[in-house]
C-alpha cells in the first residue's frame, strides 16, 4: 500500500470491513466493487454502494451515496463529526463531497493502486488536476458575461438563506 500506516481509533477496523463486504455483495450483484459507511459522532451509522451502472449515474459513487444517504436522514448538509469508511481510496470526486460534507476524517482500504489493478484507473482524474489549465483533457472556460455575479447578488441580498 502507498500510503502511510497509521494507528486508527477503535472501531476503524469493523467500520472498513463493513465497507469492504458491502463492495463485495455489491460486487456479486452486478454493481461496483466499491461499499462506503458514514459514522456520525454519536455512532449512527449510514451506507452507500456504487450505483453508477445500476442508476445510470456518474455521480453514484459508494462514498457519495453513504454522504447522500446520511444527510437526509439527518436532515443536515453539514457532518461535522463524522468519519467515512470507503472500501477503496476516494476518487477526487468523492473526497471534494467529502470536504463539502465537512467529514472530520476518511479512512479506506484499498488505495489507488490497488483498484487500478482491479480495472478502476483513476489516474485520469487525478492527473487531470496536475496539468496545465491549457493542457487538460476536458477544456473549461470562463466566458464573460455582465450578468455573471447576478446569482451571487441574489444570494447576498436574501437574508432568510441558509449558509452554508
Amino acid at each position: 500500500m502507498s500510503t502511510d500506516q497509521i494507528s486508527v481509533p477503535p472501531g476503524t477496523t469493523e467500520h472498513l470491513r463493513e465497507a469492504v463486504a458491502l463492495a463485495v455483495d455489491n460486487a456479486v450483484a452486478d454493481g461496483g466493487p466499491f461499499g462506503a459507511v458514514v459514522v456520525t459522532a454519536d455512532g449512527r451509522r449510514f451506507t452507500g454502494v456504487n450505483r453508477v451502472t445500476a442508476d445510470n449515474d456518474p455521480t453514484a459513487h459508494a462514498e457519495v451515496q453513504a454522504i447522500r444517504a446520511a444527510c437526509r436522514a439527518l436532515g443536515t448538509f453539514d457532518l461535522s463529526g463524522a468519519a467515512l469508511y470507503s472500501s477503496c481510496e476516494p476518487c477526487p470526486m468523492c473526497l471534494a463531497a467529502s470536504l463539502w460534507a465537512r467529514l472530520e476524517t476518511v479512512y479506506f482500504a484499498a488505495d489507488r493502486h490497488d483498484a487500478a489493478a482491479g480495472g478502476f484507473d483513476d489516474a485520469a482524474f487525478y492527473d487531470y488536476f496536475a496539468t496545465p489549465v491549457e493542457e487538460r483533457s476536458l477544456p473549461v472556460r470562463a466566458v464573460d458575461l455582465e450578468e455573471r455575479t447576478a446569482p451571487f447578488e441574489a444570494w447576498s441580498a436574501n437574508t432568510t438563506r441558509t449558509d452554508y
